[in-house]
């Protein structure tokens, strides 16, 4: 936890803050924080700074707020992405929150197994765990937005239109003719398939909206690597 996140619900006072809990517990064994430490603190969806430890007992930790800092800027990225296996899910989300994407469309796939959809993890409470800490990783405060999309041909003729409008649409595809792009200074929409990518179906319908296939070379990869790979390729 390179950062503590912190809600409008921890405030108890002016510029005070109680912390419990997950937060409480590691600030505690990995911090080992006493009474007068600062501590990198960051309100959620606003600012960021320090916080002074002023009180510790066995069940919370009292911090005073000094938050003078703006968040790291935002990738210019929308990530669309076939939905994961569970587990894989964790690890992808939590990878593309620290690095600072704040647009993830979850969506169906040929070769998105069914029992993906019913998976525990992707209630709101689940995800949000995951963006979090993601958001501590990177000393970001801002909460991406994870919607997810189950029925693949409505999303992408009903909904993708205008989620590319004014994008550079580039969707990752292991037989793609054109390697991935550099250091790119625009706004991006990516689309990256499930394991062994898109069907011929879905790699159509995207060409036919305006998406260029891209690779990132004849090593298949999987999907928890190729995120944060095409991401700093990309950027």
């Amino acid at each position: 936890m390179n950062l503590i996140l912190i809600s409008e619900d921890d405030l108890v006072g002016q510029n005070c803050v109680q912390l419990q809990g997950r937060r409480l517990q590691h600030v505690m064994k990995v911090h080992r924080a006493s009474v007068g430490d600062e501590l990198a603190v960051g309100l959620l969806d606003g600012p960021c700074g320090k916080g002074k430890v002023t009180g510790i007992s066995a069940d919370k930790l009292t911090l005073e707020l000094r938050l003078d800092q703006q968040p790291p800027a935002p990738l210019p990225v929308t990530l669309i992405l076939a939905l994961p296996r569970p587990k894989v899910l964790k690890r992808v989300l939590i990878a593309a929150t620290s690095m600072g994407v704040k647009r993830i469309f979850l969506v169906n796939a040929f070769r998105v197994e069914k029992s993906f959809w019913k998976s525990p993890l992707l209630s709101k409470e689940r995800i949000d765990d995951f963006l979090i800490l993601g958001l501590e990783q990177a000393k970001d405060t801002v909460m991406p937005e994870v919607r997810l999309n189950p029925l693949f041909k409505p999303f992408v003729e009903d909904e993708l239109p205008a989620i590319i409008k004014d994008t550079l649409a580039l969707m990752a595809h292991p037989a793609a003719q054109h390697p991935c792009p550099r250091d790119l200074k625009k706004n991006v929409t990516l689309a990256i398939g499930p394991e062994g990518g898109f069907i011929s179906y879905g790699i159509e319908k995207f060409i036919s909206l305006g998406f260029s296939p891209i690779s990132l070379g004849v090593r298949p990869l999987r999907v928890e690597t190729v995120v944060p790979a095409l991401l700093s390729k990309l950027f």
